[in-house]
């Protein structure tokens, strides 16, 4: 028998992923995010799908794995509210506020968490942290504002760089590049997220503290903890 303790990165993520199901409430449609760990959540919900309405989709892939797995696919403006959006993060803190975009599909995940009336995140224990900001903070901007809004950044002490795909820059699903800021230590998430946001050209910051998780339920060596915020 496998322990908790022996599990892989991708073992727990798989765990956490399984641990998500008891929060969908049958009957609904669900929030689904984006990247590792939701794919594992997007497999294990297709073993309910019966009981659900469909989902609604943070991205491209996400919609092409649910699609594939016989999971209806709504889109934002179809719904008027949802349950529970389920997604991971890059970074979360002790108040459940978390650095999410390094799978570039941050503007539409924080568009169907605002729809949701609660935000599950799921997690490893590596994405827990005390200050967001070590891992690079995803930006999404207009291309045009590039330079702009990176040279503001450095003026808070960070570096901004374009983030780059096969050598040029990437290109998201809202036809948009992506800023990623190294240097930063966020103390106040929410504060430091209102005030990103009135620059002229960001799309959307990747810090979620508006829209910070309720739950967070980690993939640890002792295995899934539920924390609640």
């Amino acid at each position: 028998m496998t322990t908790p303790s022996s599990l892989t990165q991708d073992e727990l993520k798989t765990l956490v992923g399984q641990a998500a199901l008891q929060y969908v409430v049958p009957g609904d449609i669900v929030g689904v995010g984006t990247g590792s760990t939701v794919n594992k959540f997007i497999d294990a919900l297709a073993s309910i799908k019966s009981t659900i309405k469909g989902a609604v989709s943070s991205s491209v892939a996400s919609t092409e794995r649910l699609q594939a797995l016989g999971i209806p696919v709504f889109d934002a403006n179809e719904v008027q509210s949802l349950s529970v959006y389920i997604d991971g993060a890059d970074e979360i803190d002790g108040n459940g506020n978390m650095i999410k975009g390094g799978g570039a599909a941050l503007t539409r995940e924080k568009i169907v968490a605002a729809l949701a009336q609660r935000f599950v995140c799921i997690a490893d224990e590596s994405k827990r942290v005390e200050v967001l900001g070590k891992f690079p903070l995803p930006v999404e901007v207009i291309p045009m504002a590039t330079q702009h809004i990176a040279r503001r950044f450095e003026a808070m002490g960070g570096v901004a760089k374009v983030r780059l795909k096969d050598g040029k820059p990437l290109v998201t699903d809202n036809g948009q590049h992506i800023l990623d800021v190294t240097g930063l230590s966020i103390q106040n998430p929410l504060e430091f997220e209102s005030q990103v946001n009135q620059w002229p050209g960001v799309v959307t910051v990747g810090v979620f503290a508006h829209q910070k998780a309720a739950v967070c339920l980690l993939g640890t060596a002792h295995g899934v903890q539920t924390l609640i915020y």
